[in-house]
């Protein structure tokens, strides 16, 4: 009986303390019917980055978004780790850039891809996500910032003027008078070897004389049976005729006067080279000396040009450089090919220029000398980076360009400019090879003021 009591108490405990423990597991899984979950905003599963105050269907996939509690950790935008394709490009065209690898089809160079440099807990502060649906909505295209030691053109004026080198003077060299004169004005192109004016001049006549005389004088010593005899009519006659050699005779001329064995009564002055007449003091019956300046001509088949070039530039100007000349419209434009042969030593005061003289050639006589003309002078630059003149956003207060900085995000860079280089510009504050909006930069920065600097939507 003792027994059955102690049985009964102990079977009385178990039963109560399994009890217990059913009523509490129950009450540890069955949540309370009053609990609410507070949501913060919902995302797009495929891309955290996009948010929105509301539920509805993400633009990019069209899944249905996603809420995020409050009682949950708040998903950061996925971030570029290393590995990860930004974009490809080609390497012999930088410019061309694609989301997908392949060919260039303008070259047929294979795409390189171009990989992120390193993984970003978050975007840089002030990004903006556009997407990849965006950017082709919005027409948006990307080009890289490239270096370039393209160099600048200087242009500035100059003047032509003869080439002080081809000027020759013609002079009688004898005294007696003009008979006929073939050239009769200034200006008058004249060729080599073309007679000038014909000359009476008794002294010149007196030389063809005695050297018919030397030849007869050499002919009767070379009889002579001594030795020395024939020597001296030899050096008598080649004296006489090295004597008209110096008068400007030619060997024609002198061949002449020994076959007719007749002096020439007027002597003819020829052109030693062609040119333009300058000046002419040749009158027919005139009386001239040995001194008197007849004519005065200039070769222009070579012109030089006297450029002015800025006290600022002198440094990247020296003597045998290259040139360009742009002839006028007049002379049917075109340009003409240069070469500096002298840098003139001191600055015009007034206008704080340096006289530079250039060669040119002028065979077709285009040029002609007081003539007004634009020169350019190729100078080497320094290493320099550019981007299309249409990736630089000119607000009026500053210039700025969007930069790529990986998954889909932008970011404004404020830039300084310099000189345009056809379609690209150069700018500074950029780094080589950074991938920048080329077009679409407008539209780009309307959408990056609706948005605040906080927040990094989607488009």
């Amino acid at each position: 009986m003792r027994a059955l009591k102690l049985l009964l108490v102990v079977g009385l405990i178990a039963l109560a303390f399994g009890g217990g423990y059913v009523l509490r597991d129950r009450a540890t899984i069955v949540p309370a019917a009053t609990s609410t979950r507070r949501v913060l905003y919902y995302v797009d599963a495929m891309h955290p980055a996009y948010r929105s105050d509301k539920p509805g269907i993400a633009p990019d996939c069209g899944m249905p978004l996603t809420p995020v509690y409050a009682d949950e950790p708040t998903p950061t935008p996925p971030s570029a780790t290393p590995g990860r394709v930004l974009y490809y490009r080609d390497p012999k065209a930088p410019g061309y850039t694609s989301t997908t690898a392949g060919l260039n089809p303008e070259t047929g160079n294979t795409l390189e891809p171009v990989y992120a440099a390193a993984a970003t807990a978050k975007p840089p502060a002030g990004a903006f996500h556009l997407g990849e649906e965006g950017g082709r909505r919005a027409g948006v295209t990307y080009d890289t910032v490239q270096a370039t030691t393209a160099g600048r053109t200087l242009r500035t004026v100059g003047t032509v003027a003869y080439d002080e080198t081809r000027v020759q003077h013609v002079h009688a060299r004898v005294d007696g008078w003009i008979e006929t004169v073939h050239v009769g004005f200034t200006g008058q192109l004249v060729a080599p070897g073309q007679p000038l004016l014909t000359i009476y001049s008794p002294e010149l006549l007196a030389s063809q004389e005695e050297l018919l005389l030397a030849r007869r004088a050499r002919e009767v010593m070379q009889k002579s049976p001594l030795t020395q005899g024939a020597q001296q009519g030899e050096a008598l006659f080649e004296a006489a005729r090295r004597r008209l050699q110096l008068w400007n005779l030619s060997d024609a001329q002198i061949d002449q006067v020994l076959t007719t064995g007749q002096p020439i009564r007027t002597v003819t002055l020829n052109a030693h080279g062609g040119g333009v007449v300058l000046e002419r003091n040749a009158f027919p019956n005139q009386r001239v000396t040995a001194d008197t300046d007849l004519y005065t001509l200039v070769d222009l088949r070579t012109v030089w040009v006297m450029a002015d070039v800025p006290e600022a530039d002198l440094a990247d100007i020296r003597a045998g450089m290259p040139a360009r000349v742009l002839l006028p419209t007049g002379t049917g434009s075109g340009t003409a090919t240069a070469t500096v042969t002298y840098v003139q030593p001191a600055l015009d005061p007034a206008t704080r220029t340096l006289k530079v003289r250039l060669d040119v050639g002028n065979h077709r006589l285009r040029l002609r000398p007081g003539m007004f003309v634009d020169v350019e002078f190729p100078l080497a630059g320094a290493r320099q980076l550019t981007v299309p003149v249409d990736a630089v956003l000119d607000t009026g207060a500053r210039k700025v360009v969007f930069v790529d900085v990986g998954d889909g995000y932008l970011v404004q860079r404020e830039v300084e400019t310099g000189e345009q280089l056809g379609d690209r510009i150069v700018v500074m504050g950029l780094t080589e090879g950074q991938r920048v909006v080329a077009t679409g930069t407008f539209l780009i920065d309307a959408e990056s003021r609706l948005r605040s600097p906080t927040e990094h939507g989607h488009d």
